[in-house]
């Protein structure tokens, strides 16, 4: 091979390198570019999810909202709120305060258990009852079904105190209570299924329109803050007279029909 051509040779073959340098550093340039504007559009995706996270969850929830509805005062009801629920016989001396919380497994047993004597005494004009309602197991095991159900006894209570006892008692029926981590009751279809088996609720429209419309949402809420602002501690508590009355042990809530009995006799005669 003569020189000229072996130099024409290595000119050709440093061009074709040249090319191909150029080539793949073009190449490498629109990788480039394409990454980057994806990169721009996955944190404008990003900034904007953000920002709509942050905005749905500095919305307030349907609860936090229903504190500014206008309150509507079931009635049978006196006090500022309507949150004052005295139920019994004008003529009894003594009041004995209920506090009790729907979802609360402890009150549906007491409700099972002791109810019907509570309630034979009611009607024998030994007390009257105050029913004081909480919704803190809403917060401790999260949903809403204490609220709901809460909303749902203000209905009941609109359209009889007898009513509201009878609805009560169903809620806390072994039949028809949930277990406490079940937030059965935040169902308004339920709590109307429970209320169909109390005849003064059995396809009540009133009742039940006000149980789906949540007309007595913000007077659950405030009935609540007033067990919040009572001291008690848990559910279900009984007083009489500002004191507690407790089983055999001293420090719970009567459990038993003989219990209560005798808590219940000794605050009446105090």
């Amino acid at each position: 091979m003569s020189k000229r051509n072996s130099a024409a040779a290595k000119t050709a073959a440093r061009e074709r390198l040249r090319l191909e340098r150029e080539r793949q550093a073009k190449k490498a340039k629109v990788k480039r570019q394409v990454i980057v504007a994806s990169s721009a559009v996955a944190v404008l995706a990003l900034a904007g999810g953000i920002g709509y996270a942050v905005v749905q969850n500095n919305k307030p929830g349907y609860w936090e909202a229903a504190k500014k509805d206008t309150l509507v005062k079931p009635a049978n009801t006196t006090g500022k709120n309507g949150t004052t629920v005295v139920i019994g016989e004008s003529s009894a001396k003594k009041t004995l305060v209920m506090y009790e919380d729907p979802r609360c497994p402890i009150c549906a047993q007491f409700e099972q258990t002791v109810g019907s004597t509570v309630k034979k005494d009611l009607d024998a004009g030994k007390f009257k009852i105050q029913y004081v309602g909480a919704t803190f197991l809403d917060n401790s095991l999260t949903g809403e079904g204490s609220k709901n159900a809460l909303s749902a006894l203000g209905a009941a209570l609109d359209v009889s105190p007898e009513a509201f006892l009878e609805y009560k008692t169903a809620l806390y029926s072994a039949k028809w209570h949930p277990e406490e981590t079940d937030d059965k009751f935040k169902d308004d279809a339920y709590l109307i299924k429970v209320a169909d088996t109390v005849s003064a609720l059995k396809n009540n429209t009133k009742f039940q329109t006000a149980v789906k419309d949540g007309t007595y949402d913000k007077w659950a809420l405030d009935m609540s803050a007033t067990f919040d602002s009572s001291g008690v501690q848990g559910t279900p508590t009984l007083k009489m007279d500002g004191k507690t009355l407790t089983g055999s042990d001293g420090q719970n809530a009567p459990m038993t029909v003989a219990d209560f009995t005798t808590a219940i006799e000794a605050a009446l005669k105090a």
